[in-house]
């Protein structure tokens, strides 16, 4: 076990819930060392939010030692060594040191180690290889290290092995460069070429598997790269056919700090049956149609508020000026905060001589008239 001189801090770290985590290992002569996201993002001096522990201790060891300090031990995937630990409220996963026996693409079955090494190699990244102890001193069995300071994502080992035992790591690899990887440098050639080299592999996952990936890729700071390496290798029309990355790019830089919004991205894509092939919602479904059809559309700021609401509506017109390579108009924020504001005037009571399909007519042709006036006409101008 290769241990460094680099330590990790933070408030999580010394979190007495977690650290009574790690002293019931510890106390039993186990290891307790911290791993993963927490150990990766806290080398990267960003948010830590899940804590997962790992050790040599086998599950109902874990158990039994949790039984011993008086923590809540819940069995959550006891197959896979994986014991939750809870402590006020608080769960922590702590899983046994493991190395795969068989893979299938998509799950493996696992044999419990007592060698960090061996849970190392069986990991995806080598910046997800890390790991810790209750102290913070950082423990590096593969020599990731580097690669994390450098923000370069790379594969452990063989990329093509370790693509071969889950393929979802193709889209994982795309994700984390985009939330972790150094833009300046590019993704990582060896990571490309095993990810196109096996792209059939992407048949074999659910579609809830792509969504849920592509959701947290288009979540990032800034997708664009990745998405763009995606295109380039022909992975993004194997999960999305049609599907277009030029105007990702501009819309990311016309969002000018706003919050991303993994779906206003995906409307910039396109593609055929995006809803169906990455599992949406009805109400995701809905919101992406429309904004599909108001990008393409040459409805006025303040007929879009109206229509989608002030948060859609500046959506469909960042997407609108991406696509043309236009700013967004001048006022927009306050024309689409008047149409969202705004009631059509008209009701079916100020047209008692009509009923059926001709008030119905009637109402249609009013409301084309009032959005042609861009709102402007009052009810008086419309019943006149």
């Amino acid at each position: 076990m290769t241990v460094t001189e680099m330590k990790i801090t933070g408030d999580w770290l010394h979190d007495p819930k977690t650290q009574a985590v790690c002293a019931a290992l510890t106390a039993g002569g186990h290891q307790a060392l911290l791993v993963g996201g927490c150990v990766r993002n806290a080398l990267l001096n960003r948010p830590v939010t899940d804590i997962d522990i790992a050790t040599d201790a086998t599950p109902e060891r874990v158990m039994a030692l949790a039984a011993l300090a008086g923590i809540k031990a819940v069995p959550t995937g006891i197959d896979h060594g994986t014991v939750t630990l809870i402590v006020k409220r608080t769960p922590h996963e702590v899983t046994t040191f493991r190395r795969d026996v068989d893979t299938d693409g998509r799950h493996a079955t696992v044999q419990f180690s007592g060698d960090v090494a061996e849970d190392a190699r069986r990991r995806d990244f080598t910046m997800n290889a890390l790991y810790a102890r209750p102290d913070g001193r950082v423990v590096d069995p593969l020599g990731g290290l580097p690669d994390v300071c450098a923000r370069h994502l790379r594969f452990v080992g063989d990329p093509a092995e370790r693509i071969r035992e889950d393929y979802l790591r193709i889209l994982r690899f795309f994700r984390f460069h985009a939330w972790y990887g150094d833009p300046d440098h590019g993704i990582d050639a060896d990571g490309l070429a095993a990810c196109a080299a096996a792209i059939d592999g992407l048949e074999t996952l659910s579609r809830e598997r792509v969504g849920a990936e592509l959701r947290k890729l288009l979540s990032a700071p800034d997708p664009a790269p990745a998405v763009a390496s995606m295109a380039q290798s022909g992975i993004l029309a194997a999960i999305l056919p049609g599907a277009d990355d030029r105007a990702l790019s501009p819309l990311v830089h016309l969002e000018d700090g706003a919050s991303p919004d993994w779906l206003r991205r995906l409307a910039a894509l396109g593609g055929a049956d995006v809803a169906v092939r990455l599992r949406l919602s009805r109400a995701e479904a809905r919101d992406l149609s429309a904004l599909r059809d108001a990008m393409a559309s040459m409805e006025t700021p303040a007929v879009l508020g109206w229509q989608l609401g002030q948060s859609r509506g500046m959506d469909a017109l960042l997407l609108r000026a991406a696509v043309l390579g236009q700013p967004v108009p001048p006022q927009a924020s306050a024309e689409l905060a008047r149409g969202a504001a705004t009631a059509f005037p008209v009701t079916a009571t100020d047209l008692p001589n009509l009923i059926g399909p001709a008030l119905g007519q009637e109402l249609k042709r009013l409301r084309k008239r009032w959005l042609a006036s861009d709102l402007w006409l009052s009810r008086a101008d419309l019943l006149g």
